[in-house]
């Protein structure tokens, strides 16, 4: 869906002076409003819209529900495949007496670990922590993938008793992990045999991802691979530095306060502080 971003000038008059006044949210300046007229008698003005310079701009939204998606997604394959359905959709188990029909064979882990770390994709992260409880048998569920997590945890002598994993994607106000432990992670990543793979999955600081527009004239830039993360009221960040002295340090940092939205340039900071030292 392609959607107009829109960028004008409130003109107020008054006792015949103008003042021009911009009022912005993001990067985005608001509708162009003229408030030239008074409404007799009220001494307030009225308010006369006129058009706006928009660019072009590109938003994706989900307008279908899991079921319905699935479903009209496989009508028009199977038609243009030259196939008729005439039938509907219905959630049940699976019969024991059902015949496979087809199989498809998802990108490789590493690939799919890439989109999620780069982009911050949620709903990738979500299906990948199901994926987990689902080894512990069908179907698939947070409450299985918490355990077999935990299970891994402990089977490399991680013992992180604070953690709690509920989302999988780190949409939650539940979920937690200190910050010593996510660093304790970070290092056994760093010494495991797919560390390359792990480190190529993190946004490059002032290159790609979720870190492509953060820092490009500090000397951190593209020595930095680290993960992002945000919700209200929180702000963090995790993932390795490749110092001044050619050392790789792993860094976290989570702020949880409801100013967390002005942690950037702490976060800057620290990630200035680890590359100098």
């Amino acid at each position: 869906m392609r959607a107009g971003a829109c960028k004008g000038r409130a003109t107020e008059k008054s006792g015949g002076k103008t003042e021009q006044k911009r009022r912005t949210r993001g990067d985005e300046e608001s509708d162009h409003a003229d408030y030239g007229e008074q409404h007799p008698g009220s001494g307030e003005h009225a308010p006369v819209i006129r058009a706006a310079r928009c660019g072009e701009r590109e938003r994706y939204f989900s307008v279908l529900g899991h079921r319905e998606y699935a479903y009209a997604l496989f009508r028009e394959l199977w038609r243009g495949a030259g196939g008729m359905l005439t039938g509907v959709v219905r959630e049940a188990p699976v019969p024991p007496e059902a015949r496979l029909f087809a199989t498809l064979e998802s990108p490789a882990l590493s690939e799919l670990v890439r989109d999620i770390n780069k982009y911050s994709n949620n709903v990738m992260a979500r299906q990948l922590f199901l994926t987990l409880g689902a080894t512990a048998g069908l179907p698939g569920e947070p409450h299985k993938a918490a355990t077999v997590i935990r299970e891994w945890l402990a089977g490399k002598g991680l013992l992180f008793p604070e953690l709690v994993l509920e989302n999988g994607s780190g949409l939650s106000r539940r979920e937690r992990i200190s910050a010593r432990h996510l660093g304790e992670l970070l290092g056994h990543a760093y010494r495991s045999p797919v560390m390359p793979e792990l480190m190529a999955s993190l946004p490059l600081v002032a290159m790609d991802g979720t870190m492509k527009k953060r820092l490009g004239q500090a000397a951190v830039a593209g020595r930095a691979h680290l993960k992002t993360g945000s919700l209200a009221g929180v702000r963090a960040i995790a993932g390795y530095v490749l110092d001044a002295r050619g050392r790789r340090m792993s860094v976290v940092l989570i702020v949880n306060h409801p100013n967390a939205g002005r942690a950037e340039p702490v976060q800057d900071a620290l990630l200035d502080w680890v590359y100098r030292r």
